[in-house]
């Protein structure tokens, strides 16, 4: 085929043809074409050669043109596409290194195997151009609701056609055991577009919390306008699910709004779900006000929250106990995810059972340390003292508020209380030692006796080793371990010490060891203090 008058127009019909069926700019399919007749001219030419096509967007007409570079004497490599400064001299009046010299030369003959790559050339380039516009058009619907047509089942994922490409469902983001047949209609939220080398893959879900919160601001015109927030949401897809709401309209009922008209607009979420139930919850700045609102419909008595632990205590009555955990425990586990807090939750009766026990074990330990009768120490107990340590460095002047306490009893029970932890630490510390723990770890400010002996225990014996040391492994943490929640106990966990605390421990461990710059952490410091201020700041303005 060679690229006559005759069939220039040609190309650029083809070219917009092309650019019409896959929707992509037809500049890129004669770009394309140009690349590829560049190609069959090097084979017929020479592949040293640096030959390029440009073909006119307007006539068709193919101009086939080589070019030279002028380059430096030493270090030219290809005698074909480069030329010296010498060299150059027959062609241009005053060449420099960099300058280059196009010469037309005549257009090719396409034999069979050279159009045949050709065509392969363009087509490569048609699908990497119709990729990108996948990609470009699918990034930024991320995160909303799509509809989509069933086009087949493979090993239990859905292959979903959503128009100019195709998704995919995976078995794990479909609701219970839904199945769907070719050519069925699927509401889907797009849960992520990835680009790849075989094209954008596109994931979707039916299971993700966010493909709840998109329904109902689609049934909702309240939550779409901004009057209503969706500020959580907890499910466990198929059965239940719980979303907390709020309304900055005070004449609004958010829990109303999100229910309808007889149950309306909540119902037509139930249905795209499967009969999934549904607790509306109205959500409240106050963490516990909100847990008893998440536990729903069970009744709760006291609250217990421990901030720094992230825990929470729930008190429910003997006959609301099974009604709070719910059933296979999935009321206080969604309740869980909804408030992001680890939630205990008691029985009346065991509470009251733990707080006894509790108030005999530190009835026993005052008795042992101070040498002091079972009255005098439930005494104590009852005055709200929890440790050795509250009755050895508090105030005198909260002692002597004891029924019974003067100043030399006062002072008495605070000298038995220091000499007994005195000699608890010098024992854990011999205890330490003998384990192996180094000085450069005993002399780390921040770690008591005790907690040097734990932490030799665990074979942490220096400072270097502490400084290795994970956060979670010495404060404690939670992993989710196949959708459960996991229990990981840290080392200094016993002694109170918080993920913070832990944190600024090792990061201090480090700039000790001359491992971290702490000028560099200082600045990483005013950095993320500077981004939670704007963050703060645009958050206000929205």
């Amino acid at each position: 085929m060679a690229i006559t008058s005759a069939n220039q127009l040609e190309l650029l019909q083809t070219a917009e043809a092309v650019a019409r069926e896959k929707m992509i700019d037809p500049g890129l399919v004669v770009e394309a074409m140009e690349e590829s007749l560049a190609r069959a001219a090097k084979s017929r030419y020479g592949a040293e050669m640096d030959i390029r096509v440009s073909i006119d967007r307007k006539t068709g007409k193919a101009t086939f043109t080589r070019v030279r570079t002028v380059v430096d004497e030493e270090e030219i490599e290809n005698y074909q596409a480069e030329m010296t400064v010498e060299q150059a001299k027959q062609y241009l009046e005053a060449p420099e290194i960099g300058d280059t010299f196009v010469e037309e030369i005549p257009p090719v003959e396409l034999g069979r195997i050279a159009a045949q790559s050709a065509k392969q050339v363009i087509l490569q380039k048609v699908r990497e151009a119709e990729r990108d516009r996948q990609y470009e058009e699918f990034k930024d619907k991320a995160g909303t609701i799509i509809n989509g047509l069933v086009k087949r089942e493979e090993y239990g994922n859905v292959i979903v056609d959503i128009g100019r490409g195709e998704a995919v469902l995976r078995r794990n983001e479909k609701i219970g055991r839904e199945s769907y047949r070719p050519n069925d209609r699927i509401r889907v939220f797009i849960k992520d577009v990835r680009r790849e080398t075989r094209g954008p893959q596109i994931f979707l879900s039916r299971t993700a919390p966010e493909f709840m919160a998109e329904l109902f601001k689609m049934e909702v015109p309240e939550i779409y306008d901004g009057i209503i927030e969706i500020k959580a949401v907890a499910r466990d897809p198929g059965s239940r699910a719980k979303i907390a709401v709020i309304s900055y309209d005070n004449s609004i009922d958010p829990v109303g709004a999100c229910v309808g008209m007889r149950g309306s607009r909540v119902q037509a979420v139930v249905n795209e779900l499967q009969g999934e139930k549904i607790d509306i919850i109205p959500w409240n700045e106050d963490q516990p006000t909100f847990l008893v609102n998440a536990l729903q419909p069970a009744e709760v008595t006291k609250v217990v929250l421990d901030d720094e632990a992230g825990k929470i205590e729930v008190v429910v009555p003997e006959e609301q106990l099974s009604l709070a955990i719910g059933r296979r425990g999935q009321n206080v586990r969604l309740a869980s995810q909804l408030t992001n807090l680890d939630i205990d939750i008691m029985t009346e009766a065991e509470e009251s059972a733990r707080r006894q026990k509790e108030f005999e074990a530190r009835t026993a330990l005052f008795q042992e340390a101070l040498d002091i009768d079972e009255f005098f120490a439930q005494l104590l107990v009852s005055e709200g003292f929890a440790n050795l340590e509250e009755v050895a460095y508090v105030e005198i002047d909260e002692l002597l508020v004891i029924d019974g306490v003067d100043e030399g009893t006062a002072n008495e029970l605070q000298t038995r209380a220091r000499e007994y932890l005195e000699a608890a630490a010098k024992a854990a510390l011999d205890a330490a030692r003998a384990l192996g723990a180094e000085d450069s770890l005993i002399a780390f400010e921040g770690l008591t006796a005790q907690m040097v002996e734990a932490l030799a225990k665990d074979d942490v014996k220096t400072l270097e080793d502490f400084a290795t040391c994970a956060d979670w492994e010495l404060a404690g943490g939670w992993t989710t371990v196949d959708g459960q929640r996991v229990k990981d106990d840290g080392v200094l966990e016993p002694f109170g010490v918080t993920l913070e605390e832990a944190q600024d421990m090792v990061m201090t461990a480090r700039v000790v060891l001359g491992w971290v710059d702490p000028e560099e952490l200082v600045a990483q410091s005013e950095e993320e203090a500077e981004e939670g201020a704007e963050e703060g700041a645009s958050e206000a303005e929205a």
